[in-house]
């Protein structure tokens, strides 16, 4: 859905700072000590994983992603802030081959909904966890309560609600029913999971030109627009860009989005 996370600055476009409202929220639920150890999963570049370092001094922090130009990255931010209590690794969390009962914490910042197999992935990543290790993460809710989904793919359609028809692909949605993710858990074997509603905004970049070459990078709108003619394509950007100037102000372009903040424990 989007590109791989990168650094924030100041009136900047991408991943950290469109999550910047999301982050400090994810930063409390998760209550890192000073000796834990903790995995964070899909971690991008690394932010999240970087912060839970600076908080266990005296334990460590892994980041996994299957980006390998995201964990370069990752590693670069790590060496350039000397962090000796952080390590990064390509791997994909469903069937990586962690070190049993080792970690207190698994975190996510949107990085879990994209398993093929989500029970066996938090099976592998519960066998991980120490015995009443915890389990944090943070997913979309459904695509209709997430205005910055329905307002692009309202503008890709145009007046006539037809949309090109795109390739099946990552579902950024695929956790955002409850009762469906309590399943998994539960399946994985979980136990307390609760569900916290995250109403925070999303944040697109300085202004019009910033935000439109931001979101013209998520896949599912390329992949709209790859499919059009040419002069299509166009209408549908000149839309979107009407769109994200609908939401611009002084302080940039944001959406409002609502996400659940899931806990659960290994029993």
């Amino acid at each position: 859905m989007r590109h791989p996370a990168s650094e924030p600055t100041p009136g900047s476009s991408g991943y950290d700072a469109e999550l910047r409202r999301h982050n400090p929220v994810l930063h409390r639920a998760c209550g890192v000590q000073l000796h834990e150890h903790v995995l964070d999963i899909g971690c991008g570049r690394g932010q999240t994983t970087r912060q839970a370092a600076r908080t266990a001094r005296a334990g460590s922090a892994l980041g996994v992603d299957i980006s390998a130009p995201a964990i370069e990255r990752a590693r670069e931010h790590a060496r350039a802030e000397g962090l000796d209590n952080v390590t990064f690794e390509r791997a994909n969390a469903q069937s990586h081959d962690f070190p049993p009962g080792c970690f207190d914490l698994a975190m996510s910042r949107f990085g879990t909904m994209f398993f093929d197999d989500p029970v066996a992935a938090f099976a592998n990543i519960g066998r991980a966890l120490r015995p009443t290790g915890r389990l944090v993460m943070m997913v979309w809710q459904p695509a209709e309560r997430n205005e910055w989904d329905v307002a692009i793919q309202q503008a890709l359609a145009g007046p006539d609600g037809q949309v090109a028809a795109a390739p099946a692909g990552p579902d950024p949605f695929s956790l955002g029913d409850p009762r469906t993710v309590t399943q998994i858990l539960g399946v994985a074997g979980f136990a307390d999971i609760a569900f916290t509603d995250v109403d925070e905004p999303v944040y697109y970049g300085p202004d019009v030109a910033a935000a439109l070459d931001w979101v013209g990078g998520f896949t599912s709108t390329s992949n709209v627009l790859k499919r059009l003619d040419p002069a299509a394509a166009s209408r549908a950007v000149g839309r979107l860009r009407e769109t994200l100037a609908a939401h611009a102000s002084d302080d940039g372009v944001w959406f409002d989005s609502r996400a659940w903040l899931v806990t659960a424990r290994r029993p």
